[in-house]
């Protein structure tokens, strides 16, 4: 086994396995942000609120002069800070508070990233979350280890960006070779 300081899992999926039941991340499929030694936080991808990009600016108070992102979902993303808004974005572009996750991908939670999006400006590619998920340091290894979780690191952007919430877990899964139809509860048994 790798040594926990040595694992990073930032831009990794972490696709939920059928033994981890707890109802927030039960079948999710989570990008992880950030990964070091004080722990690791991410977005859940594939949890949908019912509400739109478009509904959200209403209720922020901001026009939306994007139409091409206007009918985006916005997703639960994890149970920490669920009443703050956190955008994954392609390009990077320059805001005031932007965890840098790539070269190509950043995660802003300054409200400048959501104004230019109003103004018709902004990122090419976004993804809008409320909340985050949030390991302390070595809970994330340690849930890997009693296998609740899949790693596999994210090279298709159309994952992230493109693809309909409820496809997500699947194509995450086929990054790594995997059907759906493979998971079993039970281990060890062929």
């Amino acid at each position: 086994m790798e040594n926990a300081n040595t694992l990073n899992l930032t831009q990794h999926f972490l696709i939920a396995m059928p033994n981890l039941v707890d109802p927030i991340f039960a079948k999710s499929l989570t990008y992880v942000c950030e990964h070091n030694e004080k722990g690791a936080m991410g977005v859940i991808m594939n949890r949908p609120l019912g509400m739109t990009l478009s509904t959200l600016f209403e209720q922020i108070d901001i026009e939306m002069h994007r139409p091409d992102v206007a009918e985006l979902a916005v997703h639960f993303g994890g149970p920490v800070q669920t009443d703050r808004g956190f955008v994954l974005h392609s390009p990077l572009g320059d805001w005031q508070s932007t965890l840098i996750v790539s070269p190509e991908i950043g995660l802003t939670t300054s409200k400048d990233i959501l104004l230019a999006v109003g103004e018709g400006a902004g990122p090419a590619k976004l993804f809008v979350s409320l909340g985050f998920a949030g390991w302390e340091a070595g809970q994330l290894e340690k849930e890997i280890c009693e296998n609740s979780w899949l790693t596999v690191p994210v090279a298709d952007m159309a994952v992230l960006f493109d693809l309909p919430a409820e496809e997500r877990y699947a194509a995450a899964l086929a990054l790594l070779g995997v059907d759906v139809g493979m998971l079993s509860k039970d281990v060890g048994h062929a």
